[in-house]
């Protein structure tokens, strides 16, 4: 926010690979050119034990606060997965950015970066996952992309149900999912800024997108009706999925075993699908 309007339609009227691309290609190449100018041709904005000037971090701190209310609020009225998606990817970003505003207080740059670094990373192995699923249930004709075609799914493709579930999950920050641990070190740096009103705003909005993300595994386990018969990934579709899923896990279960941020966000580059 404001530069979001031309996500919904992109992603509802672009051919769903393409739309699964863009989500993180985009997002990923937008934050790396964020940070290099904020950090670079901004003297004021540094992310190394730097102290950035109080507009710029007002700044950013509304951008943030606003992107994260627009997108969970607009993203429950949505039918459309790939619509849904959409919005929640603008929130997301929302919460990036609130590591992007807590990365300007002093002493802690460093650390808030790792963690607008490691959400970006979780987000794509998990969105990137949640669009497989979307891809394996739509059908030739562009059509069974709407919210309502996953009910009962789980009768039908108990496997798609279940990962699709799971990286619902991970959207929302349920644990055990690198969704979890990429909100907590975000909300934690945050705070850490001394950003308390950002922080609530970040988890009042959370709780919110609790509201669609389950609302889609509902539809599958507990909604009448059979699911789509001829629902099924291909082999590519099926391996990225697992190969998503595995990083979802994987980036939960590092920072467990004292493995450290950076290292985290080097193997996450490496396993990135």
């Amino acid at each position: 926010v404001p530069f979001h309007m031309w996500t919904p339609d992109v992603y509802e009227g672009a051919p769903t690979p393409i739309t699964a691309f863009m989500s993180v290609g985009a997002k990923a190449g937008g934050f790396a050119a964020l940070f290099r100018v904020l950090a670079s041709a901004l003297p004021t904005f540094v992310f190394t034990d730097g102290s950035i000037h109080a507009v710029w971090q007002a700044s950013v701190w509304i951008l943030a606060a606003a992107t994260l209310i627009l997108g969970n609020l607009v993203a429950i009225a949505q039918s459309n997965i790939k619509r849904m998606l959409a919005y929640s990817s603008i929130a997301h970003a929302g919460y990036i950015l609130m590591a992007v505003a807590a990365a300007g207080t002093a002493g802690i740059g460093d650390a808030a970066a790792r963690a607008a670094l490691f959400y970006l990373m979780a987000y794509m192995f998990t969105n990137l996952g949640a669009f497989a699923i979307a891809m394996s249930i739509e059908k030739d004709d562009g059509s069974g992309t709407n919210i309502s075609d996953f009910t009962g799914l789980s009768k039908s493709r108990p496997g798609l149900a279940a990962m699709m579930a799971f990286f619902m999950l991970s959207l929302t920050g349920f644990p055990p999912t690198a969704g979890f641990v990429a909100k907590f070190l975000v909300f934690q740096e945050t705070l850490n800024a001394g950003l308390v009103p950002l922080a609530i705003i970040g988890v009042i909005t959370s709780v919110i997108s609790g509201y669609y993300y389950l609302n889609i595994v509902v539809k599958m386990f507990l909604g009448d009706g059979e699911g789509d018969p001829a629902a099924g990934a291909t082999p590519y579709l099926r391996w990225a999925a697992y190969a998503c899923f595995a990083g979802t896990l994987i980036l939960f279960v590092l920072p467990f075993l004292g493995t450290d941020l950076a290292n985290s966000i080097n193997l996450a580059v490496a396993l990135a699908p």
